[in-house]
Order: C-alpha cells, then structure tokens, then sequence
C-alpha cells in the first residue's frame, strides 16, 4: 500500500436504505469506515482521514442517516439498529468493496459493534471509541434509564425519549447547546468532582444545558470547528439524531437472537480515562475477553474525556494505524 499524504478529501452521496448518506473519502487501500456519534457528523474524523490515507488506507467517514447531508427519514421507528446496520453494508457495496474495517465513536461505536455482529462477512475487523461493547441482552432499556436519576434527577437517555422535549431546550441555540455540551464532556473544561452532572435534569422543568459550563470551550475545539457541527443541525434540527435514542427498547427487541453473543473478529477499544461512558461501562470492559474474544487491546488514555479522536487525535491514530497494521488483508 503507497501512502497519499496529500490525497484530498472527496465528498460524494450513495444509495442507501436511507435514501442516500452523504460520506467523504480520502487516501487509497483497505477501505476502513468511520462512524460519528451523537452529536456529531462526519467532521469528527477530520483527524483521521488523511493519518489513515498517509498510512495507506481508503479511510470513509459517513453521516449517519439523520445527520447532515444524509437523509433524514420522517418516521421514529426508521432509526433501529438493524437500519443503521444496513446502512453500512450498503456503504462498502457502493464503494465497489466486498469488505472492510468499521470503527465506530459514541453511537457510532454501538453501530460498528452490531454491524460486525451481525455482519461478519462484512466488516472484518472493528474498532470501538469510548463505548465499549456490552452484548445484546439483560433488561429492557428505558426500565433501567428510568431508574438511574432517582427521585430528584432524570438521566438524559429518558429525557431525550419524548419527541420534541430536547429538540425545544436545544434548537432555539443550538451553537450555544453544543458547545455546552462538548465542554461538559471534554476532559479540559468539565465539571469537577462533586458539581452536579451534567449527565442529568432536575425533573420537573430542568434543561440539560442548565450543567453545562458556559462560556469555554476545550482545547480541542476551535470557533470555526463549532460553525461547522452548528450549521449542520441548525439546517437539519436535531430530531433526527435524537431519534437514536428513541429506538433502544426497539434495538432491545430487534436483537434478542444475539443475547450474549461475542463479537468474534479482530478488535481494539480506546477510552477516556475520565469519560463516564468507561467509568459506568467498567463492568463491559472487564468482560472484554468474553465478549470481544479477537481484542488486541484495550486503550484508556490518561487525562482524556469523551472525544478521543478529536481530543487526542495523534494518539488515537497511532494506536489505530498500529491496529491496522496487524490485520491481514
């Protein structure tokens, strides 16, 4: 594989169950698709495109369906798992490849984890940030969201459930929401210890934004960054990403047959030391040998938050072209 080290970025559309997903491409080799998470886009992976083309790969970074220049499907329901999962299958035919490497942030790591799941001739191989992987199973998700706030305070999945209730605290300013919330998760500008999390409402009229910090940004986000991920939903609104989380009792029911089931292909996992979705998931994480019996490694970047890639990029595209480089074909 020759690597391209100044290969430009190419923005193109495919079909899809979706109705079309927007991606862009760089570099030549190995096709290996990169999956944003919420509330991001294809932009996340900014950093990785042209480390992953100079390392000889055809790196492909996509919107995910709902998400900018994606379609974004009318109905609720279009946003369960197994559609995202198609999506990406769909992706690499209309690339002309039989196969590929998924690597997945946020949900994006959820999606690349069931579409290796339930796809293995597919997608060869898979790279997890920040979530890390929990088989289908155990009980029903909105029953265990709903339990987690107590009586005082409502986690964000349960308030993120009723349409319509986030998109209004969010798109009346959704610069100024996203920045919040991109500040509340970043390692450099969240809360400390003991302030109230932000990963939590008041019940009874609370916004998420009201434990956000205000007024910051973190290092790894610059103001044109941010006119970037603002103008993408301020075109789209928000419903579409939210409906993501709209869907997980359907996803619950959706992969019941997969109860339990390993993810057998080669894998790699990269966290946040100080990003809760390790913290909470440390359990997940513990059972890594059971449930990703093909992982090379488990990576927790010391003094790191929820953006990994974006937050420490050179890092993360080391470990993920190292990765790369043990794989064969």
């Amino acid at each position: 594989m020759q690597p391209e080290p100044t290969a430009e970025l190419r923005h193109c559309t495919v079909e899809a169950p979706a109705g079309r997903l927007h991606l862009v491409e760089q570099g030549t080799g190995a096709l290996v698709l990169l999956v944003h998470g919420f509330p991001e886009s294809w932009y996340s992976w900014r950093h990785q495109l042209p480390a992953l083309a100079a390392a000889g790969y055809r790196a492909v970074a996509i919107d995910v369906r709902g998400y900018g220049r994606s379609s974004k499907p009318a109905a609720t329901e279009a946003y369960r798992m197994l559609d995202l999962v198609e999506d990406n299958v769909a992706v690499v035919r209309a690339l002309g490849e039989d196969s590929a490497v998924v690597v997945g942030h946020d949900w994006g790591s959820n999606i690349a984890a069931t579409s290796a799941l339930l796809h293995p001739e597919v997608f060869r191989a898979v790279g997890l940030l920040s979530v890390p992987y929990a088989p289908p199973g155990g009980p029903r998700p909105t029953d265990i969201f709903d339990q987690i706030g107590g009586a005082e305070q409502e986690f964000y999945v349960s308030y993120f459930q009723k349409p319509g209730r986030a998109e209004a605290e969010i798109e009346p300013d959704v610069r100024g929401w996203l920045a919040g919330f991109y500040a509340a998760l970043s390692a450099d500008t969240m809360a400390a210890q003991g302030e109230p999390d932000p990963h939590f409402v008041a019940r009874g009229g609370g916004r998420l934004r009201d434990r956000f910090p205000t007024r910051v940004l973190p290092a790894w986000l610059s103001e044109d960054d941010l006119d970037v991920y603002a103008g993408e939903f301020e075109r789209t609104g928000l419903t579409g990403a939210l409906n993501r989380y709209r869907n997980m009792d359907r996803d619950w029911e959706d992969l019941a047959p997969y109860r339990r089931a390993p993810i057998k292909q080669p894998s790699l996992f990269i966290g946040g030391a100080l990003d809760a979705s390790t913290t909470w998931m440390a359990d997940a994480i513990d059972d890594f040998p059971t449930t990703l019996p093909g992982l090379s490694a488990a990576h927790l970047l010391d003094g790191c938050g929820h953006w990994i890639q974006q937050e420490r990029p050179d890092e993360v595209n080391r470990l993920l072209t190292d990765w790369l480089g043990t794989l064969q074909g």
